[in-house]
């Protein structure tokens, strides 16, 4: 099994991207849903949190207010970078977890959703291929004002606070243009898949994994057949 990365910009449309490649039985793994599951409450991420920005972005259920805490985040690059450094590592744990029950399912292979692939850097070394998902700059603008319901000042800083859309297809094996109609962009995901689906990759790490397993196995006979051999003789 191989992992396919899936980014771009704030409302560019990755998830309308992930919902037509699980429509092919492909596994998405999406970063954010994962972001949610590790900050409810009680969890590490959640209690770090709370330890380092206060009650305040809290609901008194206990309950994360994610707003509160976008506010302040987009506004302070050192608060963002801190609450990169508390979620990140529980985020990436969850994703490899889900990672390898899909192996062991059989999958040729996953797409991670990562809205922060590029900023980051931590999960490009593990990942076959890399697909952006871009739109026109005006286009995205549009989107993020309608969607988070914000000022247009508002929604350039939190376009601002990632790479540009630009650079980030630079370094795309894949770009899907998502500022047309939702055929077309159905018709660059098609065309996508089928070149996934044509690739041997994941042979190569399969038998990398049997070999690795097989090597274990063998270890663990070899160790089961020496302490038995020892207790016959003691």
């Amino acid at each position: 099994m191989f992992i396919v990365g899936l980014t771009g910009g704030i409302a560019t449309g990755k998830t309308t991207v992930s919902e037509m490649f699980q429509e092919y039985g492909i596994p998405v793994i999406d970063a954010d849903k994962m972001a949610r599951q590790i900050v409810e409450p009680g969890r590490t991420a959640w209690k770090k949190i709370k330890k380092e920005f206060g009650d305040e972005v809290f609901y008194p259920s206990g309950e994360l207010n994610r707003d509160i805490l976008g506010e302040i985040i987009f506004d302070d690059v050192n608060k963002r970078r801190t609450l990169n450094e508390i979620t990140h590592p529980e985020i990436y744990k969850e994703m490899f977890w889900a990672a390898v029950r899909c192996f062991f399912q059989g999958h040729q292979f996953v797409v991670m959703d990562l809205p922060l692939l590029f900023e980051t850097g931590s999960m490009i070394e593990y990942l076959y291929k890399i697909i952006v998902v871009t739109c026109e700059e005006d286009i995205q603008l549009v989107r993020v004002i309608e969607r988070g319901n914000l000022t247009e000042t508002r929604a350039k800083k939190r376009i601002g606070a990632q790479m540009g859309l630009d650079l980030k297809c630079s370094k795309a094996h894949y770009v899907i243009e998502n500022s047309g109609s939702i055929e077309d962009t159905r018709d660059q995901v098609t065309k996508v898949v089928a070149a996934l689906k044509s690739s041997n990759h994941h042979w190569k790490l399969r038998l990398i994994a049997g070999l690795f397993c097989s090597g274990v196995v063998s270890l663990l006979i070899w160790l089961g057949t020496k302490f038995y051999q020892n207790r016959i003789m003691s």
